[in-house]
């Protein structure tokens, strides 16, 4: 570990393994299973209120679809150069926001969690802060937040920037040094770079483990995610960003077969540009995890969301000398983490 200290553990949208993500549900029952922190992927509404959801698609995860009185703002828009067609959030205000109610993004793989649906409406990151400092004074210990601004160039073109609202809310909270609770995470790097002469609270460089950021690929700058994995490239990060975020493949590879590799370098190069490394994301069903770590069903139909050996997997990260994880099943990674003690 790069500070010596115990890697921690965030609630990956919370303990969205057992409720539907981002729910301040999910997030309750991350808490009381021992989560260090949890993370809320933000957008924006119409508005200009920052609310959780993992996109600013939201058919997956509410039920705008049904809602005969929204079937009329279905349609496309073209999101980081992709066209995606369904309900957007930039659409609603937060009172229509407020009408809708939570479902399960993988219902196929976590019934448990789809049990839930239409049970909790999706709640604002000043909820969400509020929540985790209310419950950071009743449990004695200190619970995190760790937002990621989904999108930030998209929603700096309609008009609708992330980060002035995520640095009110922070500063409400007393959040904006280096020692407060709180992550902040990005995909893109222009908005990162910006952050860090607004605010001293951590900043975190997430990284896929194909393709680039897409601030680079808007204006024209053909550095990858691959190139910032390198020693050269994560010198880069170090000077704007505390950490880095990456893809759970980036720092232990699989084969053609799904099987673990030895580790890359990955870990130590971060470490030795002064990086924490966070991967993500760690879920317990077969068909998210190597190989290895698989259980058979016994009904084969019932595989894909069978739970395998994650704490096996969690494990391996754990002896990698990661800083922390985000896992969607957080007990699961405190017991890893636990039996690593």
């Amino acid at each position: 570990m790069l500070n010596g200290q115990t890697p921690i553990v965030i609630a990956h949208r919370g303990a969205s393994g057992y409720r539907p993500e981002h729910t301040i549900e999910s997030y309750r029952l991350a808490i009381e299973m021992g989560a260090d922190f949890i993370e809320p992927d933000l957008v924006s509404t119409r508005d200009g209120v920052l609310i959780a959801r993992h996109e600013n698609e939201i058919s997956g995860t509410t039920d705008v679809s049904e809602r005969a009185e929204f079937i009329n703002r279905r349609t496309t828009r073209e999101i980081d150069g992709v066209p995606v067609t369904g309900w957007f959030t930039e659409d609603f205000t937060l009172a229509e926001i407020r009408t809708l109610r939570a479902r399960e993004r993988l219902p196929e793989l976590r019934p448990v969690s789809a049990a839930f649906d239409q049970q909790f409406q999706v709640p604002t990151l000043d909820e969400i802060i509020a929540f985790a400092k209310a419950e950071s004074a009743a449990r004695g210990r200190t619970i995190g937040i760790y937002p990621e601004t989904k999108h930030p160039t998209y929603f700096q073109s309609i008009g609708l920037p992330l980060e002035p609202g995520l640095l009110r809310a922070l500063a409400r909270a007393g959040w904006t040094t280096a020692d407060a609770p709180v992550f902040i995470q990005s995909f893109e790097t222009e908005n990162l770079r910006m952050l860090r002469g607004q605010t001293g609270v951590r900043l975190v460089q997430l990284m896929e483990h194909t393709g680039a950021p897409y601030d680079l690929v808007a204006r024209g700058d053909a550095r990858t995610y691959a190139d910032m994995a390198t020693p050269a490239g994560l010198a880069q990060i170090a000077t704007y960003a505390d950490a880095i975020g990456p893809h759970k493949g980036l720092v232990i590879p699989r084969d053609e077969d799904g099987h673990l590799l030895p580790p890359s370098l990955l870990v130590a190069d971060a470490h030795a540009a002064g990086l924490g490394v966070h991967p993500w994301t760690f879920r317990n069903e077969n068909v998210f995890l190597p190989t290895d770590f698989q259980i058979a069903a016994a009904d084969p139909a019932a595989f894909q969301r069978t739970h395998g050996d994650a704490r096996a997997e969690l494990a391996a990260f754990f002896a990698a000398g990661v800083d922390g994880l985000f896992a969607d099943y957080p007990d699961v990674a405190l017991a890893a983490r636990a039996s690593m003690r």
